[in-house]
């Protein structure tokens, strides 16, 4: 697991990331989600030692990570798929870093084949493209087939083929028990592959909480409704939960599961012809929860409002 406890990092006197805490479980893929700037990248940072913190600390498995004598049997990351030697063929990258780590020469053709870079690997870095380099920098964050592993936008560059590839790679090593966190902005990847989510924004811990509860939606419970007989089945409703009116002969209902609901209309014999339970999107609980978190605002003309989902 990785714990973070009240971790701070203060460059130039701001507060990059403040007092934050928060764990990643073994067996799931947990979400690190933030607008820019929130500090995600630099929390990862820190968990790998690349920076040190001003206050709190970052653990692997209840170690440092610079404690680790052979750090990549432990963790792997991505954090920047450009960090790469443009002169070194890409089998000559990973060779370098299996042999830091003492891990054996075969195991470097057999990552080089997981992330589908065998016509590739003997060409020069410098050739190769954006996803090339995703695929590349995943492939040595595998090298020691470590438990614990850390990718910060992962799919960048990668076509739709590499995004369902690095889903289901990400997806299967949560199943093995391993710990995987993820950082994106992409919200329709991690609401179809994570089972929790860590949200931050300006440093700050902004909630920590399982997947399903999150889509269940901020505001509780919601049901939606439809019946020829909506105004009877209201008045019954509003005795004990909050109803609104969503178009003819459809209701919104919050508080109250959608079984209790149709429970309800059929004790009083009322007929339903639509009744489903309201799931919100990983947007749309993103939105709301860092909307006071973000540092820079576009503006969409008026005219265009209309078309912008």
């Amino acid at each position: 697991m990785i714990t973070v406890e009240g971790l701070t990092k203060v460059y130039a006197g701001v507060r990059a990331v403040d007092d934050l805490t928060f764990a990643v479980e073994s067996g799931k893929v947990t979400g690190f989600l933030g607008p820019n700037g929130a500090g995600k990248s630099t929390t990862m940072r820190m968990v790998l030692g690349l920076d040190r913190p001003t206050a709190g600390s970052a653990r692997v498995s209840g170690k440092r990570y610079t404690d680790f004598p052979a750090p990549l049997r432990e963790v792997g990351a991505l954090l920047d798929a450009g960090a790469m030697h443009p002169g070194r063929t890409g089998r000559s990258h990973l060779r370098i870093g299996a042999h830091s780590n003492g891990i054996a020469r075969s195991r470097v053709d057999e990552v080089i084949e997981q992330v589908g870079l065998e016509a590739a690997a003997g060409r020069r870095v410098k050739g190769y493209s954006l996803g090339m380099r995703q695929r590349l920098g995943i492939a040595a964050a595998l090298l020691g087939d470590p438990p614990v592993l850390l990718f910060d936008e992962p799919v960048n560059g990668l076509d739709l083929d590499g995004v369902r590839w690095i889903r289901a790679l990400l997806r299967g090593f949560a199943d093995e028990g391993r710990t995987v966190l993820v950082s994106s902005h992409l919200m329709s990847e991690m609401q179809l592959i994570a089972d929790r989510v860590v949200v931050i924004g300006r440093g700050r811990l902004i909630a920590d909480t399982e997947m399903d509860g999150l889509l269940a939606g901020l505001d509780g419970q919601r049901v939606r409704v439809r019946s020829p007989r909506a105004d009877d089945l209201a008045a019954l409703l509003a005795r004990d939960v909050t109803v609104a009116l969503h178009g003819q002969g459809e209701l919104e209902v919050r508080g109250l599961a959608a079984s209790a609901v149709g429970d309800l209309a059929h004790a009083h014999g009322i007929p339903l012809h639509h009744l489903a339970e309201v799931e919100q999107s990983l947007e749309d609980a993103y939105l709301a929860l860092t909307e006071g978190s973000v540092e820079h605002h576009g503006h969409v003309p008026a005219s265009a409002e209309g078309g912008v989902r």
